[in-house]
């Protein structure tokens, strides 16, 4: 068990309160950008991958500790998280039961060489794995958990969503975020009461009546979500937290209110949307969330900025280690790239050191490291 002095914010605001990161995705959605890579560690915004987002956020807000709950090829996902995160002081990722094995390396050195065999089952769900690894979540002095998921992008302040967790006496406090009502077939969609509490929570309507999502983060009563997971436990439930944990709290009637999100938030759900997003970015002056803004954990060495006209480039978001020899246009590159001679690409994402040959003409696409062409949208002829 950690000791719960580990993981005692810095600030007064945020003591007692217990970070974890639920990040089991196996990026199956993706098609070939998700094939045989973590979906949390899938790169974003030429500077970082999915899952800095939260774990910048949780920095950022104050707390020292975010506890990792994994599922798919967790041992990749906890090497490369303490080698990128582990090594900056005043903040880590906290493994659960194999944190010990980690602890006992170099910070952001060597890697263990066993980590301690496997005696819970493999989690079924989000909320599943904070059953089995009940012992590492409600730790001694934990009042309230804070619950992040590996997969959305926004920078955001924790702080203020617990304090008004702990001012309103509430069981549980939802973020949500008001987005086009196009959209909100693909999320959690909730509805609130004129006093701010929780009334409707429903995943993936078929009919959304309302145009407010669960942002997917949110504060728990320890005790309460504690007892919600026991009893859940050994049913027939969906082992998650918005399909059968939230539900279940409504149908009871606890206190349930909401946080508005202000700002940006997106979810990278499907390869789709990941490359809507990366049109997004390549506006420069008008994106959504600027580079500067984002966590640099891919090549943190090399600079990247946004180039309205250049030689080669045209309203893109690329970096300073660029070799073009071609034409990109709208796109969003990563460190490492090279374009070959004649080359054109358009509304793309490259990721980082993939090569362009000499020639090729791409739009619409995600281009991978190692040079293969995911197309997401039919080209659009200049």
């Amino acid at each position: 068990m950690s000791d719960p002095r580990a993981h005692e914010p810095r600030g007064t605001g945020l003591r007692g309160v217990r970070a974890v990161l639920l990040a089991g995705g196996e990026g199956r959605r993706m098609g070939p950008l998700g094939t045989g890579r973590l979906k949390p560690l899938v790169p974003f915004g030429g500077a970082c991958r999915l899952i800095d987002f939260s774990l910048a956020n949780a920095r950022a807000s104050g707390l020292p500790e975010v506890l990792l709950l994994s599922q798919y090829e967790e041992r990749l996902l906890m090497d490369d998280l303490h080698r990128v995160w582990n090594a900056r002081p005043g903040f880590r990722v906290h493994f659960g039961p194999y944190d010990s094995a980690y602890r006992a390396v170099p910070a952001g050195g060597g890697l263990p060489r066993e980590l301690p065999a496997r005696t819970w089952p493999l989690e079924r769900g989000t909320a599943d794995a904070l059953i089995r690894k009940a012992e590492y979540v409600f730790t001694e002095g934990t009042e309230h958990v804070l619950v992040l998921h590996a997969d959305h992008v926004y920078r955001y302040d924790y702080g203020p969503l617990v304090a008004a967790h702990r001012a309103s006496g509430a069981a549980l406090t939802v973020a949500y975020q008001r987005i086009d009502p196009r959209w909100v077939h693909l999320f959690g969609m909730v509805g609130f009461d004129g006093r701010g509490r929780l009334t409707e929570f429903v995943e993936k309507p078929e009919n959304p009546t309302s145009d407010l999502v669960f942002a997917a983060f949110c504060v728990f009563d320890a005790a309460v979500l504690r007892r919600y997971l026991t009893a859940l436990d050994g049913t027939g439930w969906q082992h998650d937290i918005s399909r059968d944990v939230i539900p279940a709290m409504l149908a009871a009637g606890e206190h349930i209110r909401g946080h508005e999100v202000r700002g940006h938030w997106e979810d990278i759900g499907t390869v789709e949307r990941y490359h809507r997003a990366h049109l997004a970015l390549a506006t420069g002056p008008r994106a959504p969330l600027p580079v500067t803004e984002m966590p640099l954990t891919v090549r943190p060495g090399t600079a990247r900025h946004w180039v309205a006209e250049a030689a080669g480039v045209r309203s893109c978001l690329v970096p300073a280690d660029l070799v073009n020899a071609g034409l990109v246009e709208d796109s969003v590159l990563f460190p490492g790239v090279r374009i070959g001679a004649g080359a054109r690409v358009r509304r793309s994402v490259v990721l980082p050191g993939a090569v362009v040959a000499p020639g090729a003409d791409i739009d619409g696409a995600v281009v991978l490291e190692d040079g293969q062409v995911q197309q997401v949208t039919e080209g659009v002829r200049a």
